[in-house]
């Protein structure tokens, strides 16, 4: 190793490695009409009390996040103002599908591109910004989704979870779900994925699609043991105890550290409120809980992670990704993932 690549060496060691941090902006319409709930259909929304709320939180802080938006809230006048404040603000807009499906795997490929034209088209309308990334509704993803983000010249997807948990997830939101129908259960049979996704890599890699290389990277869960822990998952232990989810955090961050993983957390706008925000919500795991025990929590989780990483956006992680990766790295195909 000549002098160059040595003092290159040592510099990445000195260096903070990096995590991203992201927001799928699910909105109150897509949670029920996901729960089987009446008058979903109406599009209600709560995003005109958790953006500037989700806003201010991250200003705070100096943080720039990734917001994975629905086409169809951004297609509605009634969310214009909100959605266009957070790329105001600088944040990445990614897309996150147009009608919030998580049977998208079920989706022609006809079905597919449809879903990506009317998403792309309402975001550039409401930010301005033309998509490079993807998150599936429900963490769900196929090859044709694969191919068809390829083709429409997006960078880096963001749909798996690696976890052993999905079925008992799964099973635990049928239970709280009474309302849903046969048919709507038929279509969620894969939400939040198998038992066999827990031995996916946590690490960001190539994912081989129409001819690119597409990076993916997962919601990170915790190192070996593969339980979730982004926010949604932590907020509802403290339900039952803070000091338990915080050690639980605590010691997922270390564990990334300590493996070589650097973590890609997700957030969620129930993160930011409570029962008393949106009452039609109250079913949701952690929705018993105020905004502010919610916010206390999370805010020290962003704390604890900052301490040892340097946060980016998702465009960015991808982006170092890329850079980092050697020349020669051999992209795997969906079904290695």
């Amino acid at each position: 190793m000549d002098l160059s690549n040595s003092c290159n060496a040592w510099l990445n060691l000195l260096m903070k490695r990096i995590a991203s941090i992201s927001l799928d902006l699910d909105n109150q319409w897509s949670y029920m009409k996901t729960h089987g709930d009446a008058g979903w259909e109406e599009f209600p929304s709560y995003l005109d009390i958790a953006v500037p709320r989700i806003l201010s939180f991250l200003k705070e802080r100096d943080l720039k996040i990734t917001f994975f938006v629905i086409g169809q809230d951004a297609a509605l006048e009634k969310n214009r103002e909100a959605i266009a404040s957070i790329a105001a603000a600088g944040h990445e807009i990614a897309n996150h599908s147009y009608n919030h499906e998580p049977w998208l795997h079920l989706y022609s490929r006809s079905e597919i591109e449809e879903e990506f034209e009317k998403t792309e088209a309402a975001l550039f309308e409401a930010t301005g910004q033309r998509p490079t990334g993807f998150r599936g509704p429900g963490f769900s993803l196929s090859t044709t989704v694969l191919e068809v983000l390829a083709e429409r010249g997006y960078d880096y997807d963001c749909s798996t979870l690696p976890s052993y948990t999905g079925p008992f997830a799964r099973a635990f939101y049928f239970l709280k779900s009474p309302n849903m129908s046969a048919a709507e259960r038929e279509k969620l049979k894969k939400l939040f994925g198998k038992f066999s996704d827990g031995f996916q890599t946590l690490k960001p890699h190539f994912v081989e699609a129409a001819g690119r290389s597409l990076v993916e990277i997962p919601v990170t869960t915790f190192p070996l043991v593969k339980t979730p822990i982004h926010a949604s998952y932590f907020l509802y232990l403290a339900g039952f105890s803070r000091a338990a989810a915080k050690a639980y955090w605590s010691s997922a961050v270390t564990a990334c550290s300590l493996t070589g993983v650097e973590p890609s957390l997700l957030l969620h706008p129930l993160d930011f409120l409570g029962g008393d925000d949106v009452s039609a919500l109250k079913f949701f795991p952690g929705m018993d809980q105020t905004a502010e025990a919610k916010i206390e929590v999370v805010s020290y989780a962003i704390d604890r992670l900052e301490a040892k990483f340097d946060i980016v956006n998702m465009s960015e992680h991808a982006s170092r990704f890329r850079q980092a990766a050697e020349p020669a790295s051999k992209p795997m195909r969906l079904e290695q993932v």
